[in-house]
């Protein structure tokens, strides 16, 4: 039995699922190799011959839903949807249920309708009399015409005559209804077929006249029901107790129950599950959506087709029932290649298995809205998403961070800027640290909230503009604040909670962080007073986001204030560009220049000149950024393409000469704010930078899930060699981007690049 079971499946690429599914032995070699190499689609050739007017095919996308358990079984479970919280709610649910013993579901005799419409009747009575008196008869002529279905146990079972009252011209409506067995078969050509057989009988034995003979998709015959019992502890959340997510939930099932607009809401969120596994297999989801709707009304009013409520011992309990006639056999399984790999990977053994499978999947679509709703609410919970991803983009410290998140939400403006505004007054406004007594100076204040550097994200241009190409850069809302507190027996860098200190990832970081502090006392004047120098970093270090620059204009601001020392901005990059060759051996000085000023730029270097821009853009342009969590030094990956550029300058210039044009393309889309085009050269510029061998197999499973979650553009940022992936997406999405790379793991941030008022930065 296959387990359904399968622990951070979503983080894995389509290779490594697939893979996962061959060695658990859901998928044959066939199906494995047809998965992976696309040959499973259905061409344009064969949907010609299955439908008119073919202009080609439209391909959906296929996913799992894990974890189910349904009467003691495991199954996964297809499903063909475009959204993708479908098939992560329904995962959820199912995990919920599964951890309380599973679904229990039930699917009647699959039995279906075919009507036949009789006009005209002099005596209804007599005719209603007569037809069921032939009623063997009948059924042998419509048998007749299907054998096989016959011997499969199958076939027409039973006749029915209903009397629906007058027509507007043609009397008395009596209809006759042919009631089949179609074992696993949908069943409507057969139907159809049998009605078009006994029509001439009917018309004799009735005396009337013979109109309509098709089939019914009201299907009330094949009902299925699900169920679920789940104690409240199962249901608790982080900020709700299981049982008032038990209440909430039956509290939601009743708004459906009294309110017809609740009702449809509520039932499209079971279809949603529901058709879903229907398009995978092959079903008719069209006639499964009016059979359910039909039934939802069969009471005269439009209800839920749940109902949700606690047993005597507190457990919450949900059921479903609804018609659904569905098929595994017949030509749409044999003529579709993906229906029949679905089938293969779902494992069911009859229609009925399959009906109770689809009903589990609608009870779980809906305990997943319904537990939301009742919770944090669809909206608020998008919303308190995005406030914890702008409080850790503002830097909320571990102690703040819940009540920056919860004024945000408050606030119902969820921006970078306001939540620097909510922390700082958490703090009681801007903060003074104190006098600090360095002789021979007089005692200095400083205030730390200028004691900054800014951390980077470079948009396109990475390692190119080390030979003279241009890039463009914009600042992160995270960077590295300094302090000097005190005399020392030497220059000494103190960094909190970088692991500890600098060493940690390179035998030399704290030799080398030594020397930057030595060097910035050397050039500023006040090597003979040595100070201690407190670090506080926000950016991870190592990930390729500007922390060596932003540590570098941090010290540097530090001691500038501490001995009230007169240094322009200018100067202030100048020398963070110093720091930054002994760190990196040959920087393009982006880094320090960004880290300064704290602006979104267009920047070159020609010769010992830094020319540098601002780019004014039409709207701010939300990213993400996400961390691989492999440490990369910028060092190691320019080295690397300086020793490829030197073996063969003339391939590596082509390729800086495509990653500039691009670099000016991607200029162009942020002055007119066009964040489509804007992703397209991210994309481009990314593979460009593969090319180079500066990414890795950890940037390309970031950024290829930061694209398949909505991104239109995902590419690696700074040095390379793992670090950090930056993600463009119009603003509607950025928070479901954000949202998959939180869910699958990652360490993300969400921030904006904007313009600012003045037109140019520093030289």
């Amino acid at each position: 039995m296959t387990d359904s079971r399968i622990p951070r499946f979503y983080q894995l690429s389509v290779a490594e699922r697939l893979r996962e599914l061959r060695d658990r032995g859901v998928l044959d070699d066939a199906d494995f190799e047809a998965l992976g190499t696309g040959s499973y689609i259905l061409t344009a050739m064969k949907a010609d011959q299955l439908t008119e007017n073919v202009v080609g095919v439209f391909a959906m996308p296929m996913g799992l839903g894990l974890n189910f358990a349904i009467n003691g079984r495991d199954y996964l479970v297809p499903m063909v949807v475009e959204e993708p919280s479908i098939i992560a709610a329904v995962s959820s649910a199912a995990l919920i249920v599964r951890n309380a013993g599973g679904f229990t579901s039930t699917a009647e005799a699959p039995l279906i309708f075919g009507q036949v419409q009789v006009l005209d009747i002099r005596d209804p009575d007599a005719a209603r009399s007569r037809i069921l008196d032939a009623k063997q008869r009948i059924l042998d002529r419509a048998n007749s015409a299907h054998p096989n279905m016959v011997a499969r146990g199958g076939g027409a079972i039973d006749v029915e005559v209903h009397l629906r009252g007058n027509s507007a011209s043609n009397g008395q409506l009596l209809v006759v209804h042919l009631v089949v067995d179609s074992r696993d078969a949908m069943g409507a050509n057969l139907v159809n077929t049998m009605c078009e057989a006994v029509a001439p009988l009917i018309e004799e034995l009735s005396g009337g006249r013979v109109f309509l003979r098709i089939l019914s998709n009201l299907t009330d015959r094949a009902m299925v029901r699900a169920r679920a019992v789940i104690p409240a502890a199962h249901l608790a959340t982080e900020h709700f107790s299981g049982a008032d997510v038990r209440d909430g939930i039956i509290v939601a099932g009743e708004f459906a129950e009294l309110d017809v607009y609740r009702a449809t809401t509520h039932n499209k969120g079971i279809m949603n599950g529901i058709d879903a596994v229907a398009i995978a297999t092959g079903n008719d989801w069209r006639a499964i959506e009016a059979a359910a709707h039909a039934h939802a009304a069969s009471s005269g009013k439009y209800r839920p087709l749940t109902r949700w409520s606690a047993d005597d011992d507190g457990n919450l309990v949900g059921e479903i029932e609804l018609p659904l006639k569905v098929g595994t056999v017949g030509g749409q399984v044999q003529s579709n290649p993906a229906i029949r790999i679905a089938y293969n990977i779902l494992g069911t053994r009859s229609a009925a298995d399959l009906a109770e499978v689809m009903a589990a999947v609608g009870l779980a679509q809906n305990l997943a809205a319904l537990k939301a709703l009742s919770t944090e609410g669809i909206q608020p919970g998008h919303m308190r998403l995005h406030a914890r991803s702008v409080a850790v983009a503002a830097g909320a410290s571990d102690d703040d961070f819940d009540e920056v998140v919860e004024r945000l939400v408050a606030s119902g403006d969820i921006k970078v800027w306001k939540a620097q505004k909510i922390i700082e007054d958490l703090k009681g406004g801007a903060t003074v640290t104190g006098t600090i007594d360095i002789a021979p100076l007089a005692a200095t204040t400083v205030d730390p909230a200028r004691n900054i550097g800014y951390g980077k994200i470079i948009l396109l241009g990475e390692h190119s503009v080390v030979y003279g190409y241009r890039a463009v850069a914009a600042p992160l809302n995270l960077g590295i604040r300094a302090e000097v507190t005190g005399p020392a027996d030497h220059n000494e860098l103190v960094i909190s909670g970088w692991d500890s200190d600098p060493a940690a990832h390179n035998p030399a970081g704290a030799e080398l962080a030594a020397r930057v502090a030595v060097l910035v006392s050397e050039r500023l004047g006040v090597a003979s007073t040595p100070v201690r120098v407190e670090v506080f970093p926000e950016l991870p270090r190592a990930s390729g986001l500007g922390a060596s620059a932003a540590l570098a204009v941090a010290v540097i601001r530090a001691m500038v204030h501490a001995f009230n020392l007169s240094v322009s901005e200018d100067e202030v990059s100048r020398l963070a560009f110093e720091c930054e060759q002994l760190v990196h051996g040959t920087p393009s000085g982006v880094d320090n220049t960004v880290a300064t000023f704290g602006r979104t730029i267009l920047f070159q270097r020609v010769g010992d000149e830094n020319r540098t821009s601002e780019v004014r853009m039409a709207r701010p342009i939300p990213v993400v950024v996400g961390l691989t969590g492999v440490r990369s030094l910028t060092a190691d990956t320019v080295g690397r393409v300086r020793a490829g550029w030197e073996k063969n300058p003339q391939h590596y210039e082509a390729i800086f000469s495509e990653i500039d044009d691009l670099v000016m393309t991607g200029v162009a889309a942020l002055t007119t704010g066009d964040i489509r085009a804007l992703g397209e050269v991210m994309n481009l510029n990314h593979g460009l930078l593969n090319a180079l061998g500066v990414s890795s197999p950890e940037l390309e499973a970031l950024v290829d899930l930061a694209r398949r979650s909505g991104a239109l553009g995902a590419k690696l940022t700074g040095g390379g060699g793992g670090g950090a992936m930056i993600a463009v997406a119009e603003p509607d999405r950025i928070h479901s981007v954000a949202n998959t790379l939180d869910v699958a793991g990652y360490q993300t941030y969400l921030t904006e690049i904007r313009s600012t008022t003045d037109d140019t930065v520093g030289t």
